[in-house]
C-alpha cells in the first residue's frame, strides 16, 4: 500500500516534470486540469479539443485561454496536485472531491464544480475461487485507483456493510491495492500477478469482460443507486475566486460539451480515442457512450447528500453537510440535485 506521503511526493515529482511545479503557477489565461483516464472523464476531451472554453471566454470578453491537460493515476494523485496549486480543476471520483471538502478551509476551500458521468464498477476477478465478496480469503487483492476514498473503494465498503453489517463495513480494505485502471487491466488480463481482481471503470471493465478471462463478482449498482453521479470535476476558492471569468467560462463550455456528447456521440467517441487510444475500433466506444446502463452523461448531482452521509457516518468524513448543494460550488446550486 502507498502511504498517503509517499503518494504527495509522487504527484509532485510528476507535476514538475510535466513543467506544472510553482514556477507556472494559474494566472489569468490559463485553464490546468489534471485526470485520471477512462471514458467517464469525457466532457472533458470534449471541451478542450473542441475550443470550448476558449469560446465561452470571448464571449466573456477575455483574451486567449490556453488548457492543458495532465493525466494521473487516479483521482487521489489528482487532488494532490490541486491542493499543492499546481492544477486549476482535477477530476476524480465523488468520494474525492468530498474528502477535499471536509478538509479545506480559506483559498484551498475546494469544491464540486460539475458531476461528469454516472456508470456501474464493476468488481471482475480472473480467479475461479472467487465468485462474491464473501469469497475472498486473506491473501486474496482487490486493484483499484484508491484506498478509502475513491469511488471504487466507497462502492465496496457499502458492499461490505450489506453482506455483514455495519461494523465490517471495512471488512475488505485490507485487501485492496491501489494502481491506475489502465495497469490494473494489463495485469489482470496477462496473468503474471498475485492480484486477480480489479475494481474497474469502463472502457476497462467492457475490454476485460469481452477477453473472456473474468468473471463479474460485483456490480456497483447493486449497492450505489443507479442514476447516481460517480465522476466529479472540482476546484478550488483559488482558483475560482482569482479567475472567476475563467472559472465561469469553463463551466459554461462543460455544460455545453454535455449536449455535444448527446448529439454527436460518434464525434465524441473520435475525441476519446484521440486521447486514449484503443486496440478497438471508434465503434467500440460509441456503442458505451450511447448505452445508458454502462454510461450516463450529465451535469445534474445525483446521490451526492446520500454518499457523503455514508461517508460521514463511516468516519470518512468529520462534517456532515447540511444539502448537496454544501458539496458544490454555486453554478450548480439551480440544478435539480440530490
Amino acid at each position: 500500500m502507498r502511504s498517503i506521503g509517499r503518494r504527495w511526493l509522487m504527484a509532485i515529482l510528476l507535476a514538475i516534470g510535466l513543467g506544472l511545479s510553482a514556477g507556472a503557477r494559474a494566472d489569468g489565461n490559463q485553464v490546468r486540469i489534471v485526470m485520471p483516464y477512462g471514458l467517464a472523464y469525457l466532457p472533458v476531451y470534449v471541451a478542450v479539443d473542441r475550443g470550448l472554453i476558449q469560446k465561452h471566454a470571448t464571449a466573456a470578453g477575455l483574451g486567449e485561454i490556453k488548457t492543458s491537460i495532465v493525466h494521473m493515476a487516479s483521482g487521489p494523485s489528482s487532488s494532490d496536485v490541486l491542493l499543492a496549486g499546481d492544477a486549476d480543476l482535477a477530476m476524480g471520483g465523488f468520494g474525492n472531491a468530498f474528502v477535499l471538502w471536509d478538509k479545506t478551509r480559506g483559498a484551498q476551500r475546494v469544491r464540486a464544480m460539475t458531476p461528469l458521468s454516472g456508470g456501474p464498477i464493476l468488481l471482475l476477478s480472473t480467479d475461479p475461487k472467487i465468485r462474491s465478496i464473501r469469497d475472498f480469503g486473506p491473501n486474496d487483492r482487490i486493484a483499484l485507483s484508491g484506498i478509502k476514498i475513491t469511488a471504487q473503494a466507497i462502492a465496496i465498503q457499502m458492499a461490505a456493510a450489506k453482506e455483514w453489517g455495519w461494523d465490517q463495513r471495512f471488512r475488505l480494505d485490507s485487501h485492496l491495492v491501489p494502481m491506475s485502471n489502465p495497469d490494473a487491466m494489463a495485469m489482470l488480463l496477462s496473468g503474471s500477478s498475485e492480484v486477480k481482481t480489479h475494481a474497474a471503470i469502463l472502457p476497462f471493465s467492457v475490454e476485460e469482460m469481452e477477453s473472456g478471462k473474468v468473471h463479474l463478482v460485483m456490480n456497483s449498482d447493486d449497492y450505489l443507486d443507479p442514476g447516481s453521479s460517480v465522476a466529479v470535476m472540482y476546484a478550488s476558492a483559488r482558483f475560482r475566486e482569482g479567475n472567476r471569468k475563467v472559472y465561469d467560462a469553463a463551466a459554461a463550455a462543460f455544460e455545453e460539451a454535455f449536449g455535444f456528447i448527446r448529439d454527436n456521440p460518434r464525434e465524441a467517441a473520435k475525441i476519446y480515442v484521440a486521447r486514449e487510444p484503443q486496440k478497438r475500433d471508434v465503434s467500440w466506444i460509441e456503442a458505451m457512450i450511447v448505452d445508458p446502463k454502462q454510461m450516463r452523461y450529465s451535469s445534474v448531482p445525483r446521490g451526492m447528500k446520500k454518499y457523503a452521509d455514508f461517508m460521514h457516518a463511516a468516519g470518512t468524513l468529520k462534517s456532515k453537510p447540511d444539502s448537496w448543494k454544501d458539496l458544490f460550488w454555486d453554478n450548480m446550486w439551480e440544478k435539480d440535485g440530490s
